[in-house]
């Protein structure tokens, strides 16, 4: 599958996400594009493309042009040379009238949404009562636009990004000076991984917020990929760290080329699982027992225990537990109920796991199921204990004679 990864150490924004697009694509098609977005953008807008130098770093970058005039950057958010201020009614009606695919302006309308209820939070007032200031100018209007073009274009299966450097600081825009990220920038990155970097600027703005939120699937670091093109697009302020955005493309790495597919379970948080680890060394066999059922109750995914010594020379044992986040508490609470235990240590660990897979085979004594792993150039299957159990049991032979046939019939010859 065709993916991206948008690293935004250096924040993101409209025109520098923008550039970085165009940069995937082959130079002919390039052009193409640039043509096909002069032919969409409202009247007055001209849109060019060039190739610049960032820290010695070549990149695209995107220039906008209103009425022939670059706009100068009076306000950090977007330029507020020009003081149009538009309603969402403006903005539907803008884009609706623009020379362009169907699909990318339901794009487009669905990102300004975006920015509507963030704007409408902010100033506590209806999407309806909402003026768009800098976020509503025909340079922020063909920034989105462009995006939503170029994603549609390059058709990426998924979409992910690091989380974002949004600067320091203060910004000026038409409402004031307000602190990064501002209002309407941080209700957008809600439920976004972001950081403040000690650049004393505004990295991320809303228009780069709103289209991170629209498209990114994932925020996490970079996945285990085949790269096979990166896009660069610079933006226009110089800092001592290039002031860039990358986009890689390619492919995330799976089983089929011999590993698992540890990205895309990394970004799910399915490989993500939390240690909890108690020492006790004043319970009975029995009571540790009668623990560890209430652990799985409470929704462990393994409890194991390790026979250790304590303070003076005390044997005692060390209760581990393998969990999932969301069962945490729950599990929490169990360990301080059923076991001696005041204290219990907390590790997030990352595994690295196995695609896993059921498949039910028919066999001469009935159906049983074959657990099939695979991954990191290995692969192995392993027939159900239970079944194998319930085989042995009813036909009134070992468990090694049931295993050893059912093996034969399933074509198992890569079991443990």
């Amino acid at each position: 599958m065709k993916t991206l990864y948008i690293e935004c150490r250096m924040g993101v924004a409209g025109d520098m996400l923008t550039a970085a697009l165009l940069d995937l694509l082959p130079e002919e098609k390039r052009y193409e594009a640039l043509n096909v977005l002069q032919a969409a953008a409202p009247h007055g807008v001209e849109i060019s493309c060039k190739s610049v130098e960032k820290c010695g770093i070549r990149g695209n970058y995107v220039s906008v042009l209103i009425d022939g005039c670059t706009e100068e950057t009076v306000c950090e958010h977007h330029h507020e040379h020009h003081h149009e201020h538009h309603k969402m009614s403006d903005i539907v009606e803008i884009v609706g009238k623009m020379n362009i695919a169907d699909k990318v302006k339901k794009d487009v309308i669905k990102v300004y949404n975006l920015l509507a209820q963030a704007e409408s939070h902010a100033h506590g007032k209806s999407v309806e009562e909402i003026h768009f200031h800098e976020v509503g100018n025909k340079d922020a209007i063909m920034d989105i636009t462009s995006v939503c073009y170029l994603m549609n274009l390059i058709g990426a299966d998924s979409v992910f990004a690091s989380p974002i450097n949004v600067g320091s600081g203060f910004v000026h825009c038409a409402h004031g000076t307000l602190p990064v990220p501002a209002p309407a920038t941080e209700y957008l990155l809600r439920g976004i991984p972001y950081y403040e970097g000690n650049i004393d600027s505004e990295l991320c703005t809303p228009t780069g917020a709103a289209l991170l939120k629209y498209y990114v699937k994932s925020f996490c670091s970079r996945p285990m990929m085949s790269i096979s093109k990166t896009g660069i697009g610079c933006g226009k302020k110089d800092f001592e760290t290039a002031n860039c955005v990358r986009v890689f493309m390619g492919t995330v790495l799976n089983s089929a080329n011999g590993f698992s597919e540890y990205a895309e379970q990394e970004v799910s948080d399915k490989d993500k699982v939390f240690q909890l680890d108690a020492n006790v060394d004043d319970m009975t066999g029995e009571e540790i027992g009668f623990a560890i059922g209430r652990l799985f109750e409470a929704g462990a995914r393994e409890v194991f225990t390790t026979a250790i010594y304590m303070k003076k020379n005390r044997p005692g044992s060390l209760i581990s537990v393998i969990c999932s986040n969301n069962k945490k508490n729950e599990i929490v609470k169990a360990f301080f109920k059923h076991t001696t235990t005041i204290g219990i240590r907390q590790k997030e660990c990352q595994r690295y796991i196995l695609e896993r897979d059921i498949k039910t085979v028919k066999t001469s004594a009935g159906e049983i199921r074959k657990k099939i792993s695979q991954g990191y150039e290995i692969k192995r299957s392993k027939l159900e204990f239970d079944d194998v159990e319930k085989i042995a049991l009813e036909n009134n032979i070992s468990f090694r004679e049931a295993k050893k046939m059912l093996e034969k019939e399933s074509g198992d010859c890569c079991s443990d």
